[in-house]
């Protein structure tokens, strides 16, 4: 494109530039008798490093090396170290792959890995960290461990080969699951809970990391019944689980009467060999990440926010600091000058774009500025509301004069933004187990109630499900709930009510809307969601936009267990929003732009293959004949480890403004793709969104596209509100 004015960036890449050209040499190590052990057989074919050359990779099997043998097939032999028999080792050559090859770039990728290890790096996951340089995070109610460390990849961009690394933290509490068990058991015996049931409901769905290996794990469930003290196979002999920690990594467990914890691999760890079922002790594991309840924390999350968001500069700094260590090792720059390869030590620069501010269309006026607009709500009318004179606000006894204040604020801020809001009807209860009863039993004796609105004492996600269920489901009615805790603050609560406001009129009114000039348009957003306590279980989220200046959508939900069912249930989706539109404008859209989100990189030839057809193929209306939109399909990644910086003051770096595109160097050479910054944050540095236009039919230029992204992302912060 070339919409906007140009800006120079830096972002978080490294070239990677190889000083000569080679060819590497793909081969297939085969032994006889079989060798289950990967180190023997590295060490078997490492006998034979006058054959194959010192500069190889071999991950067990396959063995790459630049140098090519004399015969496709050669045949070798060595000892077992064990008891001195002979293997035979068969070398067959079966491919020859180009420096800029695909196998070649996951070649330096394994490179890469073995690198980090050098510099002391250990690898939890996919990524590596520092726990060297770890430290202890003192929040209120947990104490925090942070190891700090780099996500990496290598990849052919649109003119090198560049290495991404991006600042990572690895966050884990200092308490073992253990700790945990026992803590809540005292509270379950306090207030009279089945702590079976209370520690299956926190633990399912935790990742947890076991410090004797670093590796970790998804808990399926506690297996009660069990203990340390119980046995199982292994080759030599039965042994308890208490015998084996002390014998392989010399771990005298102190509680032998600890239940175990259950995780089932998934299915190609398993056909790679694992084990189908893996029982872990809780004194030996760790809880990584936040649960719903710490993240929820206000006081929590800006402790943890001093450590983990660094500005443009401070992570500039780190990555230039991170390569230096890398190049400046004298065991990585010999493995390097054998490979022929080089990193830059400093990262790229490259030019972007910016676009001009959007306008943003309130109920009077049209505003245009930065991304950070949502404090006008105080002073502007919304650009359409809904009256609400009949509705009702349930609360628990002790957060009486909580309710009585924020209903006070809440009819304050309303009257500015031109929602007329009667004062709701109160309902007391005496417990938060009331909630789903008395909702049903209120709409049973009065069906006119326009909204109702939960306040409840504590953020349990099963109490939430439960009112939205009644809600949605049973008696549908618009609901609204918010947490008692997030208006304690006096000096957050106006703050709060206006939101909350917001969201409100959302459910039937409009809170704002942007100009796209693109004429009987119909714009689509598809989302999956895992549910981490039911393991293989998702649910497929679908909205369209069914009014001409997109702020009236028709929503839908899917379940499903696999892709197929998936794909079934966004057809049926799809239909119904066609239905709709055609309802409320009298004709089917002549354009439909689908946003896809939650497809990683390894499913776009799925969704590309079977997705998109499918989903073209329900535009296929009997009753419409010859009818033929035009469909643009982008698939969206907002989890992305791009990070583009501005220049700022002296050599200070400042975050990419709201509205930069960045279309060229960073992109890949086989997709039609771009970065869009669509926000301005005030700490941290800003994440980029992703767009991969993977079907179009449109003809709209890339500017035009790229226009389009900038604004549908203001869409985007307006569907936050509902």
């Amino acid at each position: 494109g070339t919409g906007g004015h140009p800006i120079s960036l830096q972002c978080n890449f490294f070239p990677l530039s190889c000083t000569r050209q080679w060819c590497l040499y793909q081969y297939r190590v085969d032994y006889a008798p079989e060798v289950d052990h990967r180190g023997a057989r590295k060490g078997m074919l490492k006998d034979h490093e006058e054959l194959i050359g010192k500069v190889f990779m071999f991950d067990g099997t396959m063995l790459f090396t630049t140098k090519k043998l004399e015969q496709k097939e050669t045949v070798v032999f060595s000892k077992r170290r064990t008891d001195g028999s002979n293997v035979q080792l068969t070398i067959s050559l079966t491919n020859e792959l180009p420096p800029s090859s695909p196998f070649s770039i996951q070649i330096y990728n394994i490179l890469f890995r073995w690198v980090l290890e050098k510099i002391g790096m250990k690898q939890v996951g996919r990524n590596f960290y520092n726990p060297s340089m770890s430290f202890t995070v003192k929040c209120q109610r947990v104490d925090f461990e942070l190891w700090p460390g780099f996500v990496t990849s290598i990849l052919q961009y649109e003119k090198n080969v560049l290495l991404c690394a991006e600042v990572s933290h690895k966050l884990m509490r200092k308490d073992s699951v253990l700790d945990i068990l026992r803590q809540m058991y005292r509270e379950c015996s306090q207030r009279g809970r089945d702590f079976k049931q209370e520690m299956e409901r926190f633990l399912v769905g935790q990742i947890v990391l076991t410090r004797y290996n670093n590796k970790t794990y998804r808990i399926d469930g506690v297996e009660w019944d069990l203990n340390v003290g119980m046995k199982f196979e292994r080759k030599s002999g039965p042994i308890s689980y208490a015998e084996y920690f002390k014998e392989q990594y010399n771990i005298t467990i102190r509680d032998t009467n600890q239940p175990l914890l259950l995780s089932r691999p998934k299915k190609s760890e398993i056909r790679k060999g694992g084990l189908e079922v893996v029982h872990l002790v809780p004194e030996l594991c760790t809880v990584t990440g936040l649960t719903d309840e710490l993240r929820a924390d206000f006081n929590t999350m800006k402790t943890l926010a001093t450590y983990t968001k660094q500005g443009p500069t401070k992570r500039k700094d780190a990555l230039t600091s991170f390569i230096r260590r890398i190049t400046g090792n004298a065991e990585v720059e010999k493995r390097f000058a054998e490979w022929g390869l080089r990193f830059e030590d400093r990262i790229l620069e490259l030019k972007g774009r910016v676009l001009d501010a959007e306008a943003i269309m309130f109920g009077e006026v049209v505003l245009s500025r930065d991304a950070s607009w949502d404090q006008e709500f105080r002073r502007q009318r919304l650009l359409r509301c809904v009256d609400l004179h009949e509705w009702v606000l349930i609360y628990c006894s002790r957060d009486k004069r909580c309710a009585e204040d924020f209903v006070k604020k809440i009819c304050q801020v309303s009257r500015n933004m031109g929602f007329r809001m009667a004062p709701p009807t109160p309902i007391e209860i005496q417990s938060d187990q009331m909630f789903q009863k008395t909702i049903k039993e209120l709409m049973g004796r009065n069906p006119r109630i326009q909204l109702i609105c939960c306040l409840l004492p504590s953020n349990r996600k099963d109490r939430y499900d439960a009112i939205k269920k009644v809600c949605c489901v049973d008696m549908p009615v618009p609901s609204q709930v918010v947490l008692s805790r997030t208006l304690s603050k006096p000096q957050r609560v106006m703050s709060i009510a206006t939101k909350i406001a917001i969201q409100m009129n959302c459910k039937g009114g409009e809170a704002w809307a942007v100009k796209i000039p693109l004429k009987e348009c119909m714009i689509i957003g598809i989302d999956t969601y895992h549910d981490s306590s039911q393991k293989g279980r998702s649910c497929g989220g679908f909205v369209a936009s069914i009014n001409t200046t997109y702020t009236r959508w028709y929503s839908n939900v899917t379940f499903q267990h696999s892709g197929v069912e998936l794909i079934d249930g966004l057809k049926r989706c799809m239909k119904g929003a066609l239905q709709k539109y055609s309802q409320v404008n009298g004709q089917l859209p002549a354009r439909i732009v689908i946003y896809r989100d939650g497809v990683g990189d390894g499913q776009l030839d799925v969704v590309k293959d079977y997705e998109i057809p499918q989903l073209l193929d329900c535009l296929k209306i009997p009753q419409y004949q010859g009818y033929t939109p035009n469909v643009s399909f982008i698939v969206v990644k907002k989890r992305v480890n791009a990070r583009f910086f501005a220049p700022g003051r002296g050599s200070e770096l400042t975050n990419a403004p709201p509205g930069t595109i960045i279309d060229d160097t960073v992109t890949r050479p086989e997709w039609y793709d771009f970065f869009v910054v669509s926000q301005s944050v005030r700490e941290g540095t800003v994440s980029p969104t992703h767009y991969n236009v993977v079907y179009d039919t449109s003809t709209l230029k890339p500017d035009h596209m790229q226009h389009l992204q900038a604004v549908s992302s203001l869409l985007q912060l307006a569907g936050m509100w509902l």
